[in-house]
């Protein structure tokens, strides 16, 4: 009982965000545990340029993105096994390895669906919702830009940037959240990865260049869909 307990306090706590990334806690309560996979990206790696070069992102998909797969699987296993043997401090002591791993695919899945080529619309917000939405809060697109990526450029170390509903107020929000620290408080509907190997091999030190390209390939219409799910 109290291992149930506990695995409960860790599932209360674990990244949970969109139906893709599916965590799995509650099945594993039940001894049963699918296994997370690697999301196949919506386009080809070389896609999104000039923006992001197909080199980036190759590497970040197949490798970073699969060594959070890898990492969040492993966490559940060591969880289950915990839970099964009914120790309680192991089970505890899983919950960064959730956090840290789970909370990376979780804002990868999200990543790679924010994105899309100029062919397919990328860059460009239509008229709807969430255009009205952020000329309501920000005064246009150009002021949601500014205010972004300032706040992007003022990450200390690695993390990521986040346009969210706040669901207490019904406006939008922009927040950051530290290394792979999910979005919590707020209805994720654009999120930039700020992490080096999102942009260094491209970009290098000078990641603001890479803040600013990245608009050029948002997938409005993917966070309006969000959007009016959340409404």
């Amino acid at each position: 009982m109290l291992a149930r307990t506990a695995l409960g306090r860790i599932a209360a706590v674990a990244p949970t965000a969109n139906a893709g990334s599916r965590l799995g806690l509650a099945s594993m309560s039940m001894g049963v545990r699918s296994k997370h996979t690697l999301p196949d990206l919506p386009y080809d790696f070389g896609a999104l340029e000039p923006s992001i070069s197909g080199q980036i992102m190759e590497l970040h998909h197949q490798k970073h993105h699969q060594t959070y797969v890898n990492g969040l699987n492993q966490a559940e296993e060591t969880l289950a096994n915990a839970v099964a043997k009914n120790d309680v401090k192991a089970a505890i002591a899983t919950q960064k390895a959730l956090n840290f791993n789970g909370g990376g695919h979780v804002n990868h899945s999200l990543f790679w669906q924010n994105l899309a080529p100029s062919k397919q619309g990328g860059g460009e917000l239509s008229a709807g919702p969430l255009k009205e939405a952020i000329e309501r809060d920000f005064g246009s697109l150009d002021g949601l830009k500014s205010k972004f990526n300032a706040q992007l450029a003022g990450i200390q170390g690695s993390g990521w940037g986040w346009l969210g509903l706040n669901p207490s107020t019904g406006k939008l929000d922009i927040i950051t959240t530290a290394n792979q620290d999910p979005l919590l408080s707020h209805v994720p509907l654009i999120g930039v990865d700020a992490w080096e190997h999102a942009f260094y091999l491209q970009y290098q030190n000078v990641k603001a260049d890479y803040f600013k390209a990245i608009w050029n390939v948002i997938n409005f219409k993917t966070a309006e869909e969000r959007l009016k799910q959340a409404q």
